[in-house]
């Protein structure tokens, strides 16, 4: 009953507004043509894009033969395809999703983003140690950019016009989860968490994912989005980690030269005045920086309010 409950709740927004389904696949022929289907149902109206990332198992064709305007993306990697996404496709309301059919498609949207936090009691479908290493990055970007948040790497989300044509696509790869939950959160956008039932994959549909390798290009993506977002905090922690350092090496100097009058340790004074200098030129570094960063923020922004909001049918 929820769950035809929101699918009617989903039917009336997009048969209010523009609604397009964006679903990037590499391979997933297996699941393709019912993750159409169950968009197609409880979406009347809405467009479903499918865009297939050089596939080798049919999956365009199965998912043409679903209904889905199918598109090649010879590009590899999903930041790649869903960069494309976001500059081709015009619509009211984005819906971003996995083809691989582990998400509900009843989904409703009423803020700029919409995500889809996964609640699974199946450890197959959601193994264990993904979801550790979720909620480390989302507590990470939660601590850095305070906004918590529950399920930041889900694959599924609905999002406002404004939202997909303000957003600068950086990242070419499942990192892109990262850049979408750190753009709303970098302009304070009105963003909201709604539970989803999370399912295993079907029989024959293989997962793309690698735990350590993802994991690790993730952690990548969010130090360098908070070293481009925050510069004055990140280069201020490293000129008062190399201040640290030169004041460690330079005591023994300074305790010698107190006692003796003599400099006996010319390499590790030179050393620490070395040091002492590139602190001070980090900081600078980071207020020069940060006017920077606030500039590219104001554009986006502005790019954000360039768009006309989205009109509620309810």
């Amino acid at each position: 009953m929820q769950r035809a409950e929101g699918q009617s709740k989903s039917s009336r927004a997009a048969s209010a507004h523009r609604v397009a389904v964006l679903i990037p696949c590499y391979n997933e022929a297996a699941t393709i043509a019912q993750v159409v289907g169950d968009f197609q149902t409880a979406l009347h109206g809405a467009v479903v894009y499918v865009y297939d990332n050089n596939s080798t198992d049919g999956t365009g064709e199965a998912a043409s033969a679903a209904g889905a305007v199918v598109v090649r993306e010879t590009r590899q990697g999903k930041g790649h395809v869903v960069r494309r996404m976001f500059r081709d496709i015009d619509a009211d309301v984005f819906v971003l999703v996995d083809g691989d059919a582990t998400y509900d498609a009843a989904l409703a949207a009423g803020v700029d983003m919409v995500v889809a936090a996964r609640v699974s009691q199946d450890s197959a479908a959601y193994r264990r140690g993904h979801q550790f290493g979720n909620r480390t990055l989302t507590g990470f970007v939660a601590a850095v950019f305070g906004k918590e948040l529950r399920d930041m790497l889900s694959g599924y989300r609905v999002m406002s016009r404004r939202f997909v044509k303000s957003f600068p696509a950086l990242s070419t790869g499942f990192e892109i989860e990262t850049e979408l939950t750190v753009h709303a959160l970098e302009l304070d956008l009105p963003i909201s968490e709604v539970d989803t039932p999370y399912f295993a994959r079907p029989a024959g549909s293989v997962s793309k994912l690698n735990t350590w390798r993802d994991g690790a290009r993730i952690m990548s993506t969010i130090l360098h989005l908070y070293r481009s977002e925050r510069p004055l905090i990140f280069f201020a922690v490293v000129g008062a980690l190399l201040a640290a350092l030169s004041v460690l090496l330079a005591v023994p100097v300074v305790v010698t030269y107190v006692e003796t009058g003599l400099v006996p340790r010319i390499p590790t004074a030179v050393l620490s005045t070395g040091l002492m200098i590139l602190a001070f030129l980090s900081i600078a570094v980071g207020f020069v920086l940060d006017t920077v960063s606030q500039g590219r923020r104001e554009l986006k922004l502005l790019a954000y309010l360039a768009q006309p909001p989205l009109e509620r049918g309810d």
